[in-house]
């Protein structure tokens, strides 16, 4: 019997492995003795490297957020806003149904959390994907200033329906997706985008002068980002 850490053990290999049994089987859903023999060490060696489950759980989905999700950051660097969402959305399609990992996504399989108990949890997964749509509704501000969105375009909505759609194609993936089937979601994603900036490109030309809906969204985007954690300030997909 195990009576401590092993000497081999690695913070960074033991996240890795928490950051799958969590992946697979959600935040209530994985029990310390599933994690404990992921990790190839006993509880007391657990607590003393993580502290309790929640604690793991949450270094776990820093790990997932700046890795997994890494294209988050180089999605919003795309150089419009369409490339954006689009590299956002494909992105998400390949992280869901990767090999060799679990289908779907960890913010979404992690927020299966139901009891009182776990409602640390279910706060903090919903403030890391508040924070994935604040990133995005940040860079739709920046674009609509800059002329790549019609001034008449609402940064908040675009923001909320692609992060709809990123967490809808997690959801599919989990239930047996196939990748070309989300890629074809994607596609339609994308057409939608160009009819509804059509749209508010009309609506712009022929209606009253945008300006006050601009200068609304960038607070409101404050707020909101405010609400998230500090932990969750880097960009990420809201998957």
């Amino acid at each position: 019997m195990r009576t401590g850490r092993p000497r081999e053990f690695d913070i960074d290999q033991s996240l890795d492995r928490a950051v799958q049994v969590f992946w697979r089987q959600g935040y209530e859903g994985t029990a310390i003795s599933d994690l404990t023999d992921a990790l190839g060490i006993n509880r007391p060696s657990l607590y003393a490297a993580f502290g309790n489950k929640e604690s793991l759980f949450r270094r776990a989905l820093e790990r997932y957020t700046g890795r997994t999700a890494g294209y988050g950051p180089e999605s919003l660097a795309q150089p419009t806003a369409r490339a954006v969402v689009e590299h956002l959305l494909r992105g998400a399609v390949e992280t869901t149904t990767g090999r060799g990992t679990p289908r779907g996504c960890l913010g979404v399989q992690g927020a299966l959390v139901s009891s009182p108990d776990n409602d640390p949890v279910r706060r903090k997964l919903a403030s890391w994907r508040r924070a994935g749509e604040a990133a995005l509704r940040a860079r739709l501000v920046r674009a609509r200033e800059h002329g790549d969105l019609p001034a008449g375009a609402d940064p908040a909505d675009l923001a909320r329906w692609v992060t709809t759609v990123i967490q809808g194609i997690a959801v599919q993936a989990a239930g047996g997706a196939s990748r070309r089937q989300l890629h074809r979601v994607v596609e339609l994603t994308l057409r939608g985008w160009d009819a509804v900036l059509a749209d508010a490109t009309t609506a712009t030309d022929t209606g009253p002068d945008p300006a006050a809906a601009a200068t609304d969204t960038q607070p409101k985007a404050a707020e909101e980002a405010a609400g998230a954690d500090t932990a969750d300030a880097q960009p990420h997909p809201a998957t």
